[in-house]
């Protein structure tokens, strides 16, 4: 039988990694696009690779996606409300209850397709709205007559992430606050450490997705996907200063957390929110630790990622 992956969020950073390894394991890939030109100018060009154009919320699009296919990955998220669909009630928990009915409707009297879902960061009883609606999805595919796996990653980084780049144009003094490098550090005061953090390899999440569709073990399992290497945030921003081509010796500022979060709120209630780069929830989550042992992905998946500096060094001259 022909492997075939229904792939929503696949021009994302996460998304067209995943696209890649499967392409590169012998799967055909139907991806949900908004754009076709756009897709084509961020994917690989293949035979097995071909579009939906719509929109996730759309269930004519959404079955038109599923139609005939064996397995489907699930991407779409986003770290910052902008109004219209573009909200996380409806991009998290909306969206991916759409997903699993479309994947549902595909698989008829006998429920076999294998939805993955992708919940980065994600807590239970977070009041951070981003999490929050994550972990709503999350239910949603739990309570569904699939075969699931989800994914919970932490800090993802690669060569394309958006984190990626704006951490190298801050340690080459590119973006604001232009004099200094900033972090977010827990609590009211300035200074001190920031949250402990273990960025992941992209490729190694990637091939995390794609080994799931193969193996039995991971039906039904959450697994977390972090890196080996544990930093506190701003260690993590000094290996960016020390690793990328062209950084000045800038200083690391921690800024307090619970200020940060403040001042979005604030921001937002006025109507001014758009004018920081960050908003209450993302400086909230800023605070966080994200790490993680990693064991059941590691026994079920042989999850075995490099570590951040290593790889760091691996790609920084393309940054």
């Amino acid at each position: 039988m022909e492997k075939i992956a229904a792939v929503t969020g696949a021009t994302g950073f996460v998304g067209r990694n995943i696209v890649r390894e499967l392409l590169e394991h012998g799967w055909s890939v139907r991806a949900l696009v908004r754009s076709e030109d756009k897709a084509r100018k961020v994917l690989p060009e293949s035979e097995r690779l071909s579009f939906v154009v719509g929109g996730v919320l759309d269930d004519a699009v959404l079955d038109r996606l599923m139609d005939g296919a064996t397995a489907s990955v699930h991407l779409i998220g986003i770290i910052r409300e902008s109004g219209g669909d573009q909200t996380f009630e409806k991009m998290h928990h909306e969206a991916t209850r759409r997903v699993v009915a479309a994947a549902e409707r595909a698989s008829g009297d006998t429920p076999m397709r294998h939805l993955q879902m992708s919940a980065l960061g994600v807590r239970d009883g977070s009041t951070i709205p981003y999490q929050a609606t994550k972990r709503a999805g999350e239910k949603a595919v739990e309570a569904s007559g699939l075969r699931w796996t989800i994914f919970r990653p932490g800090l993802i980084h690669g060569p394309e992430g958006e984190f990626t780049n704006m951490a190298a144009d801050w340690v080459r003094g590119k973006a604001a606050p232009f004099l200094f490098i900033p972090y977010f550090v827990p609590g009211w005061l300035p200074g001190g450490r920031g949250a402990a953090v273990a960025p992941v390899r992209v490729e190694d999440v990637a091939a995390m997705f794609r080994t799931a569709l193969e193996r039995e073990a991971s039906i039904g399992r959450t697994y977390d996907l972090a890196g080996p290497e544990i930093l506190a945030f701003d260690e993590m921003l000094r290996v960016y200063r020390e690793k990328v081509p062209g950084a000045k010796r800038l200083p690391l500022i921690g800024v307090p957390g619970k200020i940060a979060a403040l001042k979005a709120k604030l921001f937002g209630m006025i109507g001014l929110g758009g004018l920081l780069p960050f908003d209450e929830g993302m400086a909230r989550m800023a605070m966080e630790e994200s790490m993680s042992e990693c064991a059941r992905a590691r026994a079920d998946l042989g999850f075995e990622p490099q570590s951040f500096t290593e790889s760091l060094a691996s790609y920084a001259d393309r940054l």
